[in-house]
């Protein structure tokens, strides 16, 4: 059974990381959220989930990045060391992450197995931001954590986090 937003709110009380977290419409897209968003200071992110091209073995990839970072989602798959990636369908969000379209999260990673989702992060994103703001497992509501505490997080879970270094897209 995957995790409800109340019960990932809680176990990031449990480990002490401080959240402030806010109920708001459903928002599907980057766009929404801004219209929508009001004073939540911090960065603010999206994200893909993402898997190898042509059922290449290998794990699922999650990556957030800043809201407004244009990028090449094969340019993240070759930076991740991947060869071409495609978006994933609907259902494996479902079965590794526990979340619907719409509401993909790095929070989402509390339902993935250790080794079956690789999570990648904008490296400068985390960095230039005091908080980010995430989905705590449904678009509606948003969540303000410090990217210290939400890396804490992922691997209190048994992940590893990866920074990356998103390429620059061309054009």
């Amino acid at each position: 059974m995957p995790e409800t937003p109340e019960g990932i709110l809680a176990r990031l009380a449990a480990l002490g990381i401080e959240t402030r977290t806010v109920r708001h419409p459903p928002l599907f897209t980057v766009a929404e959220s801004q219209a929508l968003r009001g004073s939540l200071p911090g960065g603010h992110c999206k994200n893909l989930f993402l898997r190898p091209a042509k059922a290449a073995p290998g794990p699922h990839l999650l990556i957030v990045l800043e809201e407004d970072r244009k990028v090449s989602v094969n340019a993240l798959g070759r930076a991740a060391g991947l060869g071409r990636v495609e978006m994933a369908p609907a259902e494996a969000l479902r079965a590794l992450l526990g979340v619907e379209p719409g509401a993909v999260t790095s929070l989402g990673m509390v339902n993935a197995p250790p080794g079956q989702v690789r999570i990648l992060l904008d490296a400068d994103f985390l960095r230039k931001h005091e908080w980010v703001h995430v989905h705590p497992l449904v678009n509606t509501m948003t969540t303000a954590i410090r990217p210290a505490d939400l890396l804490r997080f992922l691997e209190s879970l048994g992940h590893r986090p990866e920074l990356l270094a998103v390429p620059v897209a061309a054009g």
